[in-house]
């Protein structure tokens, strides 16, 4: 059966970039990346959920960006903190289906696309939660607390520390490398490292912070 060419151009943009970050997922894990994509773009030209609009960009600054922090997620929780559009909880849930992922945002109306995703993808492993992360409080904290820059380090920091396990980790997604809000942190968090992230196809720095509580 042939593929739709805006299909094919899209399935070569994941391969290319899922074989520079060195990930492998399954044929029905890509499937499930590139429905996503299409979902996304559906519903974007009606309830406007993110800035980019082509699929074939939503490639990298999504999907790609997303799946670039992978090597770096511990345990078999993790909190999407501030999730918007699923991003990049899905994404990772997608390709982990083994851990267990909650998409927490305070919007209704960017839920209700996660909802549907996760209806839509089969993704029995992922929780959407409507909450402010500072009202937050699970009856299970977590290993690994990621964030795509919702918020300041500091914010984002004092959100976590109650929801996270003693052992677990927070992970921040951020551009250039924020050294203003890294010098604002309060020493007492922990170990900080700042890893260099390079994402396929994706102009500009991205860098992860990941704080670890002593």
């Amino acid at each position: 059966m042939s593929v739709p060419p805006g299909e094919a151009d899209l399935r070569e943009r994941l391969d290319a970039g899922l074989a520079r970050l060195g990930l492998d997922p399954s044929a029905g894990e890509r499937d499930r990346l590139l429905a996503l994509v299409e979902l996304l773009a559906r519903w974007n030209r009606a309830y406007n959920l993110t800035a980019v609009r082509e699929p074939i960009a939503m490639v990298p600054r999504h999907l790609l960006d997303s799946l670039s922090v992978s090597a770096h997620l511990h345990g078999d929780s993790v909190l999407d903190l501030g999730t918007g559009a699923g991003l990049p909880g899905l994404p990772l849930a997608i390709t982990q289906p083994a851990r267990r992922f909650v998409l927490l945002d305070s919007s209704g109306k960017k839920l209700r696309f996660v909802r549907q995703a996760m209806i839509e993808l089969g993704l029995a492993n992922v929780q959407a939660v409507q909450a402010r992360f500072e009202s937050y409080r699970p009856e299970r904290k977590f290993v690994t607390i990621l964030s795509r820059a919702v918020a300041p380090l500091a914010v984002l920091a004092a959100a976590a520390r109650p929801l996270m396990e003693p052992s677990g980790r927070l992970l921040v997604m951020k551009g250039r490398r924020p050294t203003d809000e890294l010098a604002a942190l309060d020493p007492a968090w922990g170990r900080v490292l700042v890893h260099r992230l390079r994402v396929p196809f994706v102009e500009g720095e991205r860098h992860l912070i990941e704080i670890c509580p002593d």
